[in-house]
């Protein structure tokens, strides 16, 4: 069972340990992963005439999306103050129980300093071992719970593991609700050393990449102002995920992640 504070002396739990590697699950045939070029290209006409309205061009501008997982928690204050004072926005992958249901403040804070607001599941189960109607409520249960805080359901989700098939699709869809994964993780579910946090988000960072962070361990958040400093000096511009994709728009159950240049 997923908790949602790990023990500061080096406790993990066996869940997030399986994201040493991504591990995406392509259960059904038909299923297909969207990258961010792809989803820019395949922008309609519609989507394409609000593009003068953009904050950034991730077409024209080297881009790259600061993301968190399976809070909000103790650190997520100081996060959001670090994000604040460097004008950099970030996608937020919340989880329900003990988290949104417990900080709801928080959350509330999140969604009003412009970060985007996102779902990953109700208790962090892996969604491919579940039945249909299961998956529905954990998806479900919190996107009621984070539209009751921000007056908003989010758009997109992040399945535990990174794992889906045909039924997380078919849920996904139903509940207007896109997959996205990521192309750069830390693995700072594994280590408290701050340095190499940094250094591992640092070397695997790339344009229109998602990097995969937690803002519920303990050397996460003092890493990323060294992040998102070192990545300036070398030209990135930080974006939500919605803003990486634009003028294209997620589109519910599809599965998005940036090619990995490995």
């Amino acid at each position: 069972m997923f908790r949602s504070r790990p023990s500061r002396r080096g406790g993990r739990t066996a869940a997030l340990l399986a994201v040493t590697t991504l591990m995406l699950t392509l259960g059904g045939c038909g299923m297909s992963v969207v990258t961010p070029q792809d989803a820019r290209a395949e922008a309609g006409d519609d989507e394409k005439s609000g593009a003068a309205a953009r904050r950034v061009d991730c077409s024209e501008v080297k881009c790259i999306a600061l993301t968190f997982d399976a809070g909000p928690g103790e650190d997520t204050p100081r996060l959001l103050d670090i994000l604040k004072e460097k004008r950099v926005p970030a996608t937020f992958f919340l989880l329900g129980h003990k988290h949104v249901d417990r900080y709801p403040d928080v959350v509330r804070r999140i969604a009003a300093e412009g970060h985007e607001v996102a779902n990953h599941t109700w208790s962090h189960r892996i969604l491919t071992d579940l039945d249909e109607a299961t998956v529905r409520e954990e998806l479900s249960r919190t996107q009621d719970a984070i539209a009751k805080i921000t007056g908003r359901k989010p758009v997109l989700m992040r399945p535990p593991q990174g794992r889906t098939d045909d039924t997380v699709e078919k849920v996904s869809e139903e509940l207007g609700l896109a997959q996205v994964l990521w192309s750069v993780t830390a693995k700072d579910y594994s280590t408290t050393d701050s340095d190499l946090i940094r250094q591992r988000v640092l070397d695997q960072a790339d344009r229109d990449g998602i990097i995969l962070l937690h803002d519920i361990y303990d050397g996460t958040v003092p890493a990323v102002p060294g992040i998102i400093d070192e990545l300036g000096k070398r030209g990135y511009t930080f974006v939500t995920v919605p803003e990486l994709l634009a003028p294209g728009t997620a589109r519910a159950g599809a599965v998005y992640r940036p090619d990995k240049k490995d």
